[in-house]
């Protein structure tokens, strides 16, 4: 009986953990197909991003033509703030600044960094939980919860439109569950309309591209103990900032969905350690040695601490 027993058990368990396998991939398909719709669809959304700063109304349109994404962001109120996308050129139009344009992929603050994200490699280290369904803006969506592994981080809640897979609502949690920023969906259109609209576009006059300075190979004589799981570094530089004398050095940090910057200069101060955190971003310092550390970014402040602190110096030869 018992090798009976045995197999029966083994069976039982390879079902269970095929389901679960499959429930914990469903989610992660399902937020890939979000960050494909939003790149390939046309569409416009109004809709408000309220974080602790206040509420604004925006409208963002997207439209592909001839293989080429197109889009535009308009803040809804006060004086008219604009930017534009043509292909890889981000064009910005701010009230008093002269018009410019950057290279990239996509306009950075039209929808929340993670609608853009590799859910693919962030199922290496966060879990996509998949927590029902409701309805937003009068729309049937899913509910997904997107949460670190390590705790290390903060997570997101994302109601993804049923039919177009488009997000109509994502919240920003902090480790306690509070709502740190919301982007919340009032009315939108997908379809040839759209696409109509930002044709006009594609014979817009836009400002040339600015070129950006050709990052350096700098040597940094120190380095971080500790990341969260998944984090790489992405850029470093050192760089002379307005009224201080010495040059500031930055190792710039991100997991694909969240970016932090780790930042070292000489100090003459004795000030202890110091933290300030508005909304989802951490200011983190502390004087050792005479190098004054900070961390800023996207980080919760217990883990911009735990960085700060693993920071560590090459003793010179």
């Amino acid at each position: 009986m018992k090798p009976i027993w045995f197999s029966v058990c083994l069976l039982a368990g390879n079902l269970l953990y095929s389901n679960i396998a499959s429930a914990q991939s469903v989610p992660g398909a399902m937020l890939q197909q979000m960050s494909s719709a939003s790149r390939s669809l046309n569409y416009e959304l109004a809709y408000i991003s309220i974080n602790k700063q206040g509420v604004e109304s925006l409208r963002y349109r997207h439209a592909v033509i001839d293989k080429q994404p197109l889009g535009q962001l308009l803040h809804m109120d006060g004086p008219r703030r604009e930017v534009l996308q043509r292909g890889g050129g981000i064009s910005y139009f701010e009230p008093g600044l002269e018009p410019f344009t950057l290279s990239g992929e996509h306009i950075v603050d039209a929808l929340p960094s993670v609608v853009y994200a590799d859910f693919n490699y962030l199922a290496k280290y966060y879990d996509f939980i998949s927590v029902g369904r409701t309805r937003i803006s009068d729309r049937p969506c899913e509910v997904f919860r997107v949460v670190a592994r390590d705790g290390s981080r903060y997570g997101y809640v994302i109601w993804l439109d049923m039919d177009t897979k488009l997000p109509l609502r994502v919240d920003l949690l902090d480790r306690d569950g509070e709502v740190l920023e919301q982007y919340r969906v009032i009315s939108f259109e997908v379809g040839q309309q759209v696409q109509n609209i930002m044709q006009g576009l594609l014979a817009t006059d836009l400002p040339p591209l600015l070129s950006l300075p050709v990052a350096e190979n700098v040597q940094l004589s120190w380095s971080t103990g500790w990341l969260p799981a998944g984090v790489n570094e992405v850029a470093r530089n050192r760089r002379k900032l307005p009224n201080v004398a010495e040059p500031v050095e930055s190792r710039l940090y991100s997991d694909g969905l969240f970016s932090f910057s780790v930042n070292v200069s000489p100090s003459s101060s004795n000030t202890g350690q110091q933290f300030y955190r508005q909304g989802r971003r951490t200011i983190q310092t502390e004087i050792r040695n005479g190098n004054e550390i900070t961390v800023v970014g996207e980080l919760p402040p217990s883990t911009a601490k735990r960085i700060a602190d693993s920071v560590s110096f090459k003793v010179s030869q």
